[in-house]
């Protein structure tokens, strides 16, 4: 995960044997030979059953552009589908404009922040004081 700085920032064993052990079906992983080249870490929501959040995405920088990613997407939002959710979201720093991009080829739409920078739009503060954030979502129904 270490390789995803520094937009994805390494967790702690215990928070892995979390996703692993009680979120595998929403936190698919990609494999070769033994060795874990790709993840995504999303949960459905308890509060709002209808939403599955993707927390991180990555794939390991030698195995990029192969369709790990959207594998690995494609498993999550039909893992959502099957549990009846209605929409996959995330959210991105403001400055990552590769997220963005690819965030809006996959068919993700940026919804409306309360500001613009770079022509993305941004909510203030979304996921705490100043940690403004790009929010994406996807339509499953």
């Amino acid at each position: 995960m270490e390789l995803g700085a520094p937009y994805i920032r390494p967790r702690t064993a215990s928070d892995y044997w979390l996703y692993a052990n009680l979120f595998s079906t929403t936190c698919p992983i990609a494999t070769e030979q033994d060795q874990i080249i790709g993840t995504i870490i999303a949960f459905r929501s308890q509060d709002h059953p209808d939403d599955l959040y993707i927390q991180d995405v990555i794939t390991h920088p030698d195995h990029r552009r192969k369709g790990i990613s959207t594998a690995l997407l494609d498993s999550v939002r039909d893992t959502g589908q099957r549990f009846g959710c209605r929409r996959l979201y995330l959210t991105s720093e403001p400055d990552n404009t590769a997220a963005h991009a690819t965030w809006t080829q996959k068919g993700f739409t940026n919804t409306p922040g309360d500001h613009t920078i770079n022509g993305i739009s941004v909510v203030s503060d979304y996921k705490g004081p100043d940690k403004h954030r790009a929010v994406y979502e996807l339509r499953l129904t």
